[in-house]
């Protein structure tokens, strides 16, 4: 396993390194969009109308960012449990979204849609929102204000730690760690 430093939007270059079980420290914009956002997104990608944010070649955070205490940039910021987003994922990342981040296993669809769209699933630390939200240097609301935490947020992190959870050549990081332990 290895780590590498990514710097977004990512590249098929950057995605090609990957493999399930690498860790990577993430810097540069990315986008948070949940269940309700990711209904909006979908519904204008199926009536073939331009999102309100481009996504292409970026990467989309599961979380519900909380609101900043005074001093801080925003408050908690953890990964949501990922496979709410299953349904939506595969459209996604036809569309040019290079990877999600979210915590636990998804579908089968979403592992095959990610070798089919060359995109990665990278894992968060669920747990840890606080020291996750320590990574994020600007926050502002990009989309559907209205959805409130749900909303769609630009947010620039410097160094945030994932764990590639899915890979373009098919890796797995959940089957092949319970593989391991089935070993014992």
């Amino acid at each position: 396993m290895a780590t590498h430093r990514l710097i977004t939007p990512l590249l098929d270059a950057d995605i090609e390194k990957l493999h399930s079980g690498d860790e990577v420290l993430l810097t540069g914009p990315i986008y948070t969009a949940r269940d309700a956002a990711h209904k909006r997104l979908l519904e204008l990608l199926e009536k073939k109308r331009e999102l309100p944010v481009d996504l292409r070649g970026q990467v989309i955070y599961y979380s519900g960012p909380c609101p900043p205490k005074p001093g801080q940039v925003i408050g908690s910021a953890g990964p949501t449990t990922a496979y709410r987003m299953d349904l939506f994922t595969p459209a996604m990342l036809e569309y040019g979204v290079k990877g999600t981040i979210g915590k636990g296993p998804r579908l089968e669809k979403v592992r095959e849609a990610c070798v089919r769209y060359r995109a990665v699933y990278l894992a968060g630390i669920g747990g840890a929102s606080a020291l996750l939200a320590k990574t994020v240097k600007k926050a502002d609301i990009v989309a559907y204000e209205d959805l409130g935490t749900e909303a769609v947020h630009r947010l620039e992190v410097e160094d945030f730690p994932l764990i590639v959870a899915y890979d373009i050549y098919g890796g797995d990081i959940y089957s092949e760690g319970i593989g391991k332990y089935k070993e014992i």
